[in-house]
């Protein structure tokens, strides 16, 4: 697969594109980001799904700068898709003949079952792992369904039902209860009915998302992997609905461009959470050109990463470490660790995971600058690390490696982050196992030089030379609690 891929998505609404560049095999980051808000399919609906000739022209115009834009990254590779508008309209050719001719670009137009699966695929890798969950992706003029369970995607399903396609056929003639029961028609068809969590893709689901981060004066800006629980999406639903102008809309924090077909998703998803057994709600910052992104790069492991393997993580050490040795030793002594001593300090098992991604990229920051290794690796944990993990164990990472061999966690900052962070005494357990470990390894051995053991409240380590840096550095930590030692044998 070539090492920068230029994927354009034409919606109904806005046409997208985006550049992926490889650092290794299966590890890769955004280049670059693009959206127009062409809205192709305008007045389509009301003409028996026909384009008309401005939003074409529109759309023509983006798409000539999009491939612009992509020849000035190198890209080696450009895959272009179109959903509704294009598969509904009977005059897609014309549209479909001109681009090829004069822009030399070839435009597949999908199903709605691949839309639906290349949503699903998208969320399945690089959201935190899900079961008995449903995505779904309301566009301009559908909506893409799938059940997702792990990895694995199934009951794929694509509704006309559509923000562009309900305001044009309802909402613009004030014919709500026709809508009601046009929607419930097309929802009839859905297959999947043990979904317990709603992975919402796709503009009115991020507008709403964004709205209730707002309203809840959530720490952290990053709608993707933004979690919250179905009552709190239900009432907000009802609130947009109930609004009677566009200044109610502004106070719910909609954006300006929303207004005209904000209301016709979210009735859209009511009627959806109407029929539907849903108590947690996931936002997916991916969707449809991400899935097709990733059914390329994984187009020989059954569009799955392979087991244990986090693309963000491993890209992240790619591209600011020439060596990762020390990276290496630092997360299995990290664990071993935690292994020791998590019975003795009373923390859960399950944050071995977090102290050893913690610990994997604790140095990346040093690539940056040496002296404000922390603040930078702290940085690029909380914006780089986005695939595959929560906001809560990304809110922990970055902390740990935040005050990683300096002190432990501040009162200020646990404060602010107490609702994504474990307990203080979790967090600060963490930390100090993390700063140990670093301590240990002070001395930049080529492999692991000491043997570790602990008993009652002690870890002893035991080498066959002085560690006498490493020791220093050990005695220089915060002390966890009076009774925890480490003792040198050497």
């Amino acid at each position: 697969m070539s090492k920068r891929v230029t994927v354009i998505d034409i919606g109904s609404n806005s046409v997208r594109m985006v550049v992926y560049e490889k650092t290794s095999r299966y590890a890769f980051h955004l280049l670059h980001e693009e959206k127009s808000k062409v809205r192709i399919s305008e007045d389509a609906y009301k003409f028996g799904g026909n384009l008309q000739e401005i939003p074409m022209q529109r759309t023509f115009d983006a798409l000539n700068n999009f491939l612009t834009i992509s020849k000035s990254f190198k890209s080696r590779k450009l895959l272009c898709v179109a959903t509704s508008a294009l598969r509904d309209a009977p005059n897609q050719k014309d549209f479909l003949n001109r681009v090829k001719k004069e822009l030399k670009l070839n435009i597949k137009i999908i199903s709605g079952e691949k839309e639906a699966y290349y949503g699903a695929i998208a969320c399945a890798n690089l959201l935190p792992t899900q079961y008995n969950a449903m995505s779904i992706d309301i566009g301009g003029g559908s909506t893409e369904l799938s059940f997702i369970d792990g990895y694995d995607v199934s009951n794929t399903l694509s509704l006309k039902l559509g923000t562009v396609r309900l305001k044009e056929l309802f909402f613009d003639s004030k014919n709500i209860e026709d809508a009601i029961e046009y929607i419930d028609s097309e929802l009839d068809k859905l297959q999947i009915s043990d979904a317990t969590t709603l992975i919402g893709i796709g503009g009115t689901f991020r507008a709403i998302s964004t709205a209730i981060m707002n309203e809840r004066d959530y720490p952290i800006n990053n709608l993707h992997a933004f979690e919250y629980d179905s009552a709190t999406f239900e009432e907000f639903l009802a609130k947009v609905l109930s609004a009677q102008n566009e200044e109610k809309l502004a106070e719910l924090s909609i954006k300006k461009n929303r207004y005209d077909v904000i209301k016709p998703g979210t009735l859209i998803l009511q009627r959806v959470m109407h029929k539907l057994n849903i108590s947690k709600i996931i936002t997916s910052g991916v969707g449809v050109r991400e899935g097709v992104y990733l059914s390329d790069l994984l187009r020989n492991s059954k569009h799955k990463f392979p087991h244990n393997f986090n693309t963000s993580v491993k890209y992240l050490l790619d591209s600011t470490l020439e060596n990762t040795s020390f990276s290496t030793q630092l997360n299995l002594l990290a664990k071993k660790l935690f292994d020791l001593t998590h019975d003795y300090f009373i923390v859960d098992a399950k944050y071995r995971y977090e102290l050893g991604i913690a610990a994997k990229l604790y140095p990346i920051g040093g690539s940056v600058h040496f002296y404000s290794q922390n603040k930078h690796t702290y940085y690029l944990i909380q914006n780089a690390l986005e695939y595959g993990f929560s906001h809560n164990s990304n809110t922990l990472i970055a902390t740990l490696t935040k005050y990683a061999k300096n002190r432990l966690p501040a009162e200020s900052h646990l404060n602010k982050y107490g609702q994504l962070l474990p307990s203080p005494h979790t967090t600060h357990v963490l930390s100090y196992l993390l700063s140990l470990a670093i301590s240990l390894l002070s001395h930049r051995p080529r492999n692991i030089d000491f043997e570790m053991d602990f008993k009652g409240s002690t870890l002893s380590i035991d080498s066959k030379e002085k560690l006498y840096i490493s020791e220093s550095a050990v005695n220089a930590l915060d002390e966890l609690n009076k009774d925890f030692k480490v003792i040198f044998n050497s």
